[in-house]
């Protein structure tokens, strides 16, 4: 069986691709087997699969972004840029969690590292009944909280923390990536997270929205995952 971490998020558009893409970069760097996933997702042009977070999630991992990989990856999509449960009523296809939960335990057959990435933030309603809080509860896999820097980021970054301890999910880390408006210097709002979640490594990720693979510049999280097996 192989490892597994969860990449989720205080919020929606806070850089979760970002980190997921760069936590399989980094890893694949280090001579990890790396598998990707995004099981769910919202906002998906297939037009344009190559800008998708799944296809930039593939393309971090070494993978090209064919219509098979992108269908493994995230098996579940759909067009509009809603909550999924919403958006899987609008396209007449709901989701079924524990078949979302089967699909990323099958991801962890084998060897290497399977890097998750969620969908919008820790309690984004995947199903009328369920949010990605029962997802990864359901996995038990440890997560990776990403937050951003915006004013009233701390507030939301540390209310996501304690869902996640209130629920027994592992909390590898917390990643504050910096939002294009901030009140005060990114270092600052890490900081203060940090002092509030004194047992959890806190690393900022500064914004690099113009670079054409930002996952590459950014500092290594793979601390988040642990050493390789042997």
């Amino acid at each position: 069986m192989g490892r597994g971490i969860f990449v989720t998020g205080a919020g929606t558009e806070i850089g979760k691709t970002l980190v997921a893409a760069a936590l399989a970069h980094q890893l694949l760097s280090r001579g990890e087997v790396v598998r990707v996933l995004k099981p769910v997702i919202s906002g998906f042009d297939p037009t344009r699969p190559e800008i998708s977070d799944t296809g930039l999630l593939l393309t971090a991992a070494g993978r090209a972004v064919t219509d098979a990989a992108i269908a493994h990856a995230s098996p579940w999509r759909f067009a509009q840029p809603i909550a999924p449960n919403m958006a899987a009523r609008r396209a007449g296809a709901p989701i079924d969690l524990d078949q979302v939960v089967a699909h990323c335990r099958a991801g962890l057959e084998g060897a290497g590292v399977l890097v998750i990435e969620g969908v919008g933030g820790v309690m984004a309603p995947i199903t009328d009944q369920a949010t990605g809080l029962d997802w990864m509860a359901a996995l038990g896999l440890p997560a990776v909280l990403v937050g951003g820097s915006y004013l009233g980021a701390i507030s939301h970054t540390l209310t996501a923390a304690a869902a996640l301890m209130e629920r027994a999910i592992p909390v590898a880390g917390v990643v504050i990536s910096q939002s294009a408006d901030q009140p005060v210097p990114l270092a600052e709002t890490a900081a203060a997270v940090a002092a509030l979640l004194p047992r959890i490594p806190v690393i900022e990720v500064p914004r690099m929205a113009q670079r054409p693979r930002p996952w590459e510049a950014v500092p290594d999280l793979t601390a988040l995952v642990g050493p390789p097996k042997d």
